[in-house]
Order: C-alpha cells, then structure tokens, then sequence
C-alpha cells in the first residue's frame, strides 16, 4: 500500500508550482509594470549613460597620459627602459576604460631628461587624481576599476620621483677595475 498524505517531494512540488506562478507575474515592460518598476529602469539607464560617460572621459584622460609616456620616450630614448613598463600599464588603463583613440596632442616635453621624468610624475598625479575624483559618483563595478586604476597612477607618480633620487639618468662610465 502507497503512502497517502504530504510527501516532502510533494510539498517541493507544489513549492516549485507556486513560485514560478509568481515570478512569471514578475516578468518587466509588460502591461502589469509599475510605475516603481519603470523608473527603476529609468534610473537604471541614466546609470549606464553616466558610466559610459565617464568612462570616455577617464579613457581621453588615461589616453593623454600615455601619449606624455610616447613623447617622452621620443623625446629621451635613454629613458625607454624605465619608462616602457608604467606606459605599458597605462595603455590597458585605457583599453580597460574602453579607450583606444588618440583624442589630443601630446604635451611638449623637457629637454633635460630629469625635468621630463618629473613632468611625467606630475600628470601621472594628476591622473590618479582625477580617477579617484570620479569613484565618488561611479556604480560599484566602475568604481572598483577607478579605485585600482588610481591606485596605479599613484604608485607610478612615486617611482617616477623615486627614480630622479636613488638612479643615475646616464648609466655610469665604464671603469678600468674590471677583474
């Protein structure tokens, strides 16, 4: 003889049932929308507007960056090897903004190489600045990416002007007490 009464495979049955029936009232843009629902969608999109906004500014600033890494390098090839790895750094910085254009030209640069490198710290600052200026407005997925990114500019900001201090610009001259 069965088992008569509630099973728990029934009461999980009848569960299911009752949830979908809800959900399927649920369902957006549907004649049944509330007008919470629909400015939720609204705010929603302003949100995806502003972020993208926002992360075309960020892309031009990062952008402009990067071209002060390209003309300094032009301008002091000797300084290639220090520089490739921080401009390499900001070049995803900008593809991860979405960026890739070049949007303005690119500053003119010192000619001594100790004044471009501190030129260079200084908009690596500025950067920085501006990325974490713009985390106070940004959805968290945004802001999680401009917390990390300003984080960076900074860190490249302190080499730079650690690099002025602790290395020679030109390497050392060869000396005769080789063994």
């Amino acid at each position: 003889m069965g088992r008569t009464g509630t099973t728990r495979r029934r009461a999980l049955v009848v569960t299911a049932v009752a949830a979908a029936g809800s959900l399927a009232g649920c369902s957006g843009g549907g004649a049944g929308t509330t007008a919470r629902q629909r400015e939720a969608e609204r705010t929603a999109q302003r949100r995806a507007q502003a972020d993208a906004v926002t992360r075309k500014r960020l892309a031009a600033a990062s952008g402009a960056l990067r071209d002060h890494y390209d003309a300094t390098v032009a301008r002091h090839p000797e300084l290639a090897v220090r520089l490739t790895a921080l401009r390499g750094s900001v070049a995803e910085h900008v593809t991860a903004f979405g960026g890739t254009v070049r949007t303005v030209p690119p500053p003119s640069v010192p000619a001594d190489a100790a004044a471009a490198l501190k030129a260079l710290a200084t908009a690596e600052r500025h950067t920085a600045d501006a990325h974490t200026a713009a985390l106070m407005d940004a959805e968290p997925e945004l802001a999680r990416l401009l917390a990390s990114i300003a984080a960076a500019g900074a860190a490249h900001g302190y080499l730079l002007t650690t690099t002025l201090t602790t290395t020679p610009l030109t390497p050392p001259a060869p000396s005769g007490d080789a063994v």
